[in-house]
C-alpha cells in the first residue's frame, strides 16, 4: 500500500474517489464513512461502484440509521455544488442501465475519464468488467460474498477481544486473502488487465474498485490506483488542488485523532494552563 496521506492536508481538496462502500450489509463501516464525508470538501466526489449492496438486500434487510446518514451527506454534497458521478459496480449493477442520466444530483456512468488539474486522464471504472468469476459465474461470485460474511463477523468477534486486550483492530479476511497463493496471483491478474484495459484507452492511468486492496503503484507506463474498500480498510484516494493523489486510510487517522483528543481532555485547566 502507498504512503498514507495526512488527514490535516486532506479536509479541502480537489476529488475524492471511495468505492466498496456496501450499504446494505453488516459489515459496512458507515459511521467512519459519515465522519469522513462530514470533514472532507471536495469539487468532485466519485463512488466507484458497490456503494449499495443489492445482492445481500436480495437475501435481508438490513438499513441501519448510518447506512441512511451516508446517503443524505452524499446528497447534500450534490446540492451544495459538488460534482457527485456514480460508476456503478456488480453489487449495484441494476444501476447500469442508467447510464448517462442524472438521479438526484447524482450523474450516474458506467464508466469515464477523469482529467486531473495536472492534466493528467484517468480511466474510472468498478473493475468487475474484468474479473472472470463475476463475468462467468455469478452464482459462485453470490457464494463467495457469502463466505466474505461469515468472515467478517469471525474478525467482530476477533477485535472485541483485541481491544480488551489493547491491541489494533486485525483483519482475518484481508490476512486470507493477502496470505493465501491463489487469492494474491488473481489480485495480480486482475490488476494487470485492468491496466491493460486503460493502456487500449490511451490514458495516463486507471482508478478502479472491486478487489477490496487500496492501492498506487507504477505498472509500466500507467499508474494503476484503487480505492479500496469501506468494510475494512476504510480507504479513499484523494486528488489535491495540484493533482497529486494520495490514499488516505480513515479508520487508522480517526481513531488517531480519537485518543489524541481523549488524551487532551484528560488534562486539567491547571495543566493547560501550564
Amino acid at each position: 500500500m502507498s504512503k498514507i496521506a495526512s488527514i490535516h492536508r486532506s479536509r479541502d481538496v480537489r476529488t475524492v474517489f471511495i468505492s466498496d462502500v456496501h450499504l446494505g450489509f453488516p459489515g459496512c463501516s458507515a459511521d467512519y464513512l459519515c465522519d469522513f464525508l462530514e470533514q472532507v470538501r471536495c469539487r468532485e466526489l466519485f463512488l466507484v461502484g458497490d456503494i449499495i449492496d443489492f445482492w445481500y438486500l436480495r437475501k435481508r434487510r438490513c438499513w441501519p440509521a448510518a447506512h441512511s446518514r451516508v446517503l443524505q451527506r452524499v446528497l447534500e454534497k450534490a446540492q451544495q455544488g459538488t460534482r457527485v458521478v456514480l460508476v456503478p459496480g456488480n453489487h449495484d449493477e441494476s444501476l447500469r442501465p442508467f447510464d448517462g442520466m442524472i438521479l438526484g444530483g447524482v450523474e450516474v456512468h458506467d464508466h469515464l475519464v477523469h482529467v486531473t488539474a495536472d492534466g493528467r486522464r484517468l480511466l474510472v471504472l468498478h473493475g468487475d468488467q474484468f474479473d472472470s468469476v463475476v463475468r462467468c459465474s455469478p452464482l459462485l461470485a453470490m457464494i463467495g460474498s457469502s463466505l466474505y460474511g461469515v468472515l467478517l463477523r469471525m474478525n467482530t468477534w476477533i477485535n472485541a477481544v483485541r481491544r480488551r486486550l489493547g491491541k489494533d483492530y486485525w483483519s482475518l479476511a484481508a490476512y486470507l486473502k493477502h496470505k493465501v497463493k491463489n487469492a494474491v496471483q488473481y489480485i495480480g491478474r486482475f490488476e494487470e488487465a485492468v491496466v491493460t484495459a486503460a493502456r487500449r484507452e490511451g490514458v495516463d492511468g486507471v482508478i478502479c474498485g472491486h478487489i477490496h486492496r487500496a492501492e498506487i503503484s507504477a505498472m509500466g507506463d500507467l499508474t494503476y490506483m484503487n480505492c479500496g474498500d469501506w468494510v475494512e480498510s476504510c480507504t479513499a484516494l484523494l486528488e489535491h488542488h495540484d493533482g497529486r493523489i494520495e490514499l488516505l486510510q480513515w479508520r487508522e487517522q480517526a481513531t488517531s485523532l480519537k485518543l489524541r483528543s481523549l488524551h487532551k481532555d484528560s488534562f486539567s485547566p491547571q495543566d493547560r494552563a501550564a
